[in-house]
């Protein structure tokens, strides 16, 4: 003898996924799930851009991603200045960071000289992103 399941009563059912998103906690991801990023360096200076994977992002990336926050980011590497440019129409910005190349391409005995690594250490930043835009990052959900 079988029965039949029990209906739910719409009351009960779990709420809308747009409800829920607007309720939910935020997220803490790494910033490459938000953004992607390049890097220069001129003699002991570490120039890197990070670019918004989508337009929707770029508040919680200016909000989150500062001069305050890239400078703990490089603290190991004791930074003497961190400058911030941001270009909204490219939903960009550029981090020019000083004294963080062991002394430059010509000095440093490190392998990297040039800083291109420093990039993953920036894409490493926790930021915390508001559940409304988790459909937005890039990469694996989660």
């Amino acid at each position: 003898m079988t029965t039949a399941a029990p209906s739910i009563p719409a009351s009960a059912a779990a709420p809308s996924s747009a409800s829920a998103s607007a309720t939910a906690a935020p997220l803490t991801v790494p910033l490459y799930r938000l953004a992607h990023s390049r890097t220069g360096d001129k003699g002991n200076r570490s120039n890197i851009s990070v670019i918004a994977w989508h337009t929707a992002l770029w508040e919680v990336l200016t909000a989150q991603v500062t001069e305050a926050a890239v400078a703990r980011q490089f603290a190991l590497r004791r930074p003497s200045r961190v400058a911030r440019y941001l270009l909204p129409n490219l939903h960009a910005m550029n981090f020019v960071i000083d004294d963080v190349l062991d002394g430059g391409v010509n000095d440093a005995l490190n392998l990297d000289s040039h800083g291109k690594a420093l990039s993953f250490l920036l894409l490493d930043l926790p930021v915390e992103v508001p559940a409304a835009l988790v459909a937005h990052l890039a990469g694996p959900p989660g």
